[in-house]
């Protein structure tokens, strides 16, 4: 199966396709004319990647599954290493989601501090934005406040 066959049958695009190849996920042989030509099992592994992907780990988790993606990976229960990966990879995106929170949360304060005092649409001073109670602004949002503050 070509890549243009490859990429159509599981979804993926052939610039992914090369990627996974590139880091060793799926391997191709070349024909006489130089094209990747992939075994039709292939596409159940290519399959499974984007599975694990699209729940969350990256192309080096995804590594650690290399001798189980050629069935289906959703069938058995998960080893104790697969378990470990994504309890890693899931305290990350925890850890990446309460960073980006917090600054969205100085910066709507920010905005708070200034907004009163903005006009929105049709001359109305623009409504404050509607988001949890803001315990802390943090040293940026004084900064970000007078950048706002109308100059005159």
């Amino acid at each position: 199966m070509l890549i243009g066959e490859l990429a159509l049958a599981t979804g993926a695009t052939p610039r992914a396709l090369r990627h996974y190849e590139q880091a060793g996920l799926i391997s191709s042989e070349r024909a006489h004319n130089g094209y990747r030509v992939y075994g039709e099992r292939t596409a159940v592994r290519v399959g499974n990647i984007r599975r694990l992907l699209a729940a969350g780990l990256t192309l080096d988790d995804v590594q650690a599954f290399l001798p189980c993606l050629d069935g289906d990976v959703t069938a058995g229960p998960p080893s104790a290493g697969a378990l470990r990966i994504a309890r890693e990879r899931l305290a990350v995106l925890e850890r990446r989601i309460a960073a980006q929170s917090e600054a969205r949360d100085r910066l709507a304060a920010a905005l708070d501090g200034v907004g009163a005092g903005l006009a929105g649409e049709g001359g109305r001073p623009a409504p404050a934005p509607s988001a949890p109670e803001r315990s802390r602004t943090g040293p940026a949002a004084g900064t970000v406040a007078s950048a706002l503050r109308p100059s005159g």
